[in-house]
């Protein structure tokens, strides 16, 4: 028997979440039917060609403006009015919560869900998968008040579980998704223990393709990658103070950044400021990740707060080992000195030392410590491994036992 499944995803797809578009692939390969719905996204920049064909599968609720929605909250209204009033006061109640966003939000929400609901019975959705705490599964869970089909969802950082309503989300959830240990300690801060059992932890997987190639060769000259938003919370002004520190000793290496954001022009005024034009040597997009991962020595993700993000796991699938901060699920998977260094966030001084270190190993110490990332990452982030927990999950929940 086929399950069909819906993931709602506030934009896709995007570039900086290709885990989700990794979660759907595998598993269809497993014999999954997903509906793909995103609230946004269908004019977005796009990294290949693999996009392009999911965002040609992608319903998008917010294409035709606000104004597309009138329509079918009437229908809800006239159809199921009872069910329409107890998920109207259920979108009230969670706006008028503290802390969270305006009222107006969330009637949005509730108006969205509208718009899903039909698609949702159309297609034969036997349960719901949010990605995002956000306002992603606030819409399915009123879609499920509704008369929608059970629903779960991931939350991938804790900012997420400060969001309206979460005691509610997880509540009213079949279950809910960590993608580490640190994760699932979140939840656990946020929720009664009555509701724990709900908590499940499947990491974010990387797919066969991404990392099936042959060793690379180091590049001669020294060079690190840093890859991120370019953010208070990334890190990335310690980043420059190691730095310069370093320059200011002599030590020879190249600094590369990918990504962008906010702090970019504060950034490239204190490398003019320190003189480290020649050291940071380009700002790249992120569809050049790989690319700059397999030209670097290594990745630097110097970051305050964290849970246990993609783009170590890539680095390591790519051979490359890590310098990252003791924050979230990172030290779940990165071993100091196995798989790279792990310092206290925030110190200048610890991530100096560390980045020095790194520069000063010879080629064979770094493809050795670079072999032992990616039997880690192997291991523990195989998407197809991953996603068959899942699919035990999507199963239990739509009351269907076996393989699909």
């Amino acid at each position: 028997m086929s399950i069909r499944i819906a993931y709602v995803i506030n934009q896709y797809p995007k570039i900086s979440h290709t885990f989700v578009r990794r979660e759907i692939l595998a598993l269809e390969r497993q014999g999954f039917d997903v509906l793909r719905i995103a609230l946004k996204g269908w004019d977005a920049e796009l990294a290949d060609e693999v996009d392009e064909r999911e965002r040609a599968q992608t319903r998008y609720v917010m294409q035709k403006g606000v104004f597309a929605l009138l329509w079918p909250v009437l229908r809800v209204l006239v159809s199921t009015p009872r069910l329409f009033v107890s998920a109207l006061a259920l979108a009230i109640r969670i706006g008028r919560g503290e802390g969270g966003r305006p009222l107006p939000y969330h009637l949005i929400y509730f108006a969205e869900a509208c718009r899903i609901l039909p698609w949702l019975k159309s297609f034969g959705a036997m349960h719901v998968h949010a990605h995002f705490g956000t306002n992603s599964t606030e819409v399915v869970m009123l879609a499920h008040v509704l008369g929608g089909p059970p629903y779960s969802f991931t939350a991938h950082g804790p900012a997420e579980l400060l969001f309206d309503g979460i005691s509610e989300k997880v509540s009213r959830a079949a279950f809910v998704v960590a993608v580490s240990s640190f994760g699932r300690s979140q939840y656990y801060r946020r929720i009664d223990f009555a509701q724990w059992h709900k908590v499940k932890v499947v990491h974010c997987g990387l797919e066969p393709a991404f990392h099936m190639i042959p060793p690379t060769q180091l590049a001669a000259t020294p060079r690190i990658v840093c890859v991120g938003r370019l953010s208070n919370e990334k890190g990335q002004l310690v980043l420059l103070e190691a730095a310069h520190r370093l320059a200011k000793k002599g030590v020879k290496f190249e600094l590369v950044f990918a990504g962008d954001g906010e702090m970019r022009a504060e950034m490239e005024s204190l490398i003019a400021q320190y003189g480290l034009n020649s050291w940071v040597t380009g700002w790249v997009s992120s569809n050049q990740v790989r690319e700059e991962i397999l030209a670097a020595h290594a990745l630097v993700l110097p970051s305050f707060s964290e849970n246990l993000p993609v783009v170590i796991m890539e680095a390591m699938a790519l051979r490359r080992p890590v310098l990252a901060t003791y924050v979230g699920g990172i030290p779940e998977l990165v071993r100091t000195g196995e798989h790279g260094w792990l310092v206290p966030a925030g110190s200048v001084d610890d991530l100096a030392e560390a980045l020095e270190d790194c520069l000063s190993k010879s080629p064979e110490e770094l493809r050795k410590m670079g072999d032992a990332c990616y039997l880690r990452v192997v291991q523990r982030h195989s998407i197809d491994t991953e996603a068959a927990k899942l699919a035990d999950l999507f199963r239990k929940s739509a009351g269907v036992q076996g393989v699909p």
